[in-house]
């Protein structure tokens, strides 16, 4: 009787230990935002509205309309000295590489990819103006960022979906 008590208590305990173990979801596949994780080369692959009529003019980081960054090659190195470059020449855009400093952000529990344009002699921190978007969605493969723009008076988001290349 002893050796079935036992038994069943082993036998309830493993369907316990069973039951609370974690299991995979889509959070589990997505990663936290590291420098680590974010280091490499992405290329923007799509960019979206939410809050925004399709079709509007909208400037992005202060440089080009938001088409220009459509293909647009991010070189992101461990050691935070980046750039990006475009290239593409639709609706007037016009070719041109832009060295940055970046670095990732906890704002709030949210994971954010900031960064300041550099160059022409001028060091990181002399640099006051800077852009921070939020990482939506971190894969080893893609990467998605939320980006707050005020539009007529309201916060509207421009969302980039970027591809390791």
């Amino acid at each position: 009787m002893k050796h079935l008590t036992l038994a069943v208590l082993c036998l309830v305990a493993s369907v316990f230990a069973i039951s609370c173990k974690s299991q995979k979801g889509a959070t589990d596949t997505a990663q936290s935002a590291s420098k680590g994780s974010i280091k490499g080369n992405w290329v923007v692959t799509d960019i979206n509205f939410d809050g925004i009529p399709r079709g509007s003019k909208v400037t992005v980081f202060d440089e080009a309309s938001y088409n220009c960054f459509k293909g647009s090659q991010w070189i992101l190195p461990s050691n935070n000295n980046g750039s990006y470059t475009l290239s593409s020449t639709e609706d007037g855009c016009s070719t041109a590489t832009q060295a940055i400093v970046w670095s990732i952000y906890k704002q709030g529990g949210v994971d954010m990819f900031q960064f300041k344009k550099v160059g022409g002699g001028v060091k990181a921190k002399n640099v006051i103006d800077g852009y921070r978007v939020e990482i939506s969605s971190l894969s080893s493969t893609s990467m998605v960022w939320r980006a707050a723009v005020n539009f007529e008076g309201k916060t509207g988001y421009i969302v980039y979906t970027l591809q390791r290349s």
